[in-house]
């Protein structure tokens, strides 16, 4: 049987040729995601921006340079966590991904999760948050820890039949707003709190 690296190199190779919507048609490059098959934790952002449309790497700009940085605060590299985006092509102009794109995106997406297997999902920003969370504001449910099913994913990938998601505002956001940054940072130290509980099974 193949291993979690194998699998995921071969799902990413796949990818690389998609072209279900029209977002492929406008960027550069597809943008599968980057980090470890065997991660605890998966960081799923919104879309590639211009640097990641460029290097086919996931958040590698500013905002990319501040996830590195507040890693290292919680003693992980970016070698040591999963990160993706909800779309895997730049929408143009960095506009808001549309609904159909990201239906398109969501197979791909949901095939990582089933290959990853994380213990924690970690959504950046309100419209990753919103893929998984429908209906709820970002401002109320940041720094708290959720279990629920995933749709399209059987309950025998799942301890409970249920991911844990944890929400925080987006990197980008919160680089020039500096109120924002400081409640992103305290709620990303928090982490390791949440893995321990996880294992420990006190997130129902």
């Amino acid at each position: 049987m193949a291993t979690k690296k194998e699998q995921l190199k071969k799902l990413n190779t796949e990818m690389l040729a998609c072209s279900k919507c029209a977002l492929r048609q406008g960027c550069t490059q597809v943008v599968p995601g980057a980090g470890s098959a065997e991660a605890n934790i998966l960081f799923i952002g919104e879309a590639p921006g211009k640097k990641e449309d460029e290097t086919g790497e996931p958040f590698v700009g500013a905002a990319g340079k501040f996830l590195n940085e507040m890693l290292g605060t919680i003693k992980l590299k970016r070698e040591d966590v999963y990160i993706a985006n909800v779309c895997k092509c730049r929408p143009p102009e960095n506009r808001d991904p549309l609904p159909k794109e990201v239906a398109a995106c969501w197979p791909w997406l949901l095939a990582q999760i089933k290959t990853i297997q994380p213990k924690l999902i970690v959504t950046l920003g309100r419209h990753s948050m919103e893929r998984f969370l429908p209906g709820f504001k970002i401002s109320e449910v940041h720094g708290k820890a959720l279990r629920k099913e995933i749709e399209g994913m059987g309950k025998a990938n799942l301890p409970a039949g249920r991911q844990v998601f944890y929400t925080l505002y987006h990197p980008a956001a919160a680089l020039y707003n500096g109120s924002m940054r400081e409640t992103l940072i305290k709620d990303f130290k928090r982490i390791p709190k949440i893995i321990a509980k996880i294992e420990q099974e006190e997130i129902r």
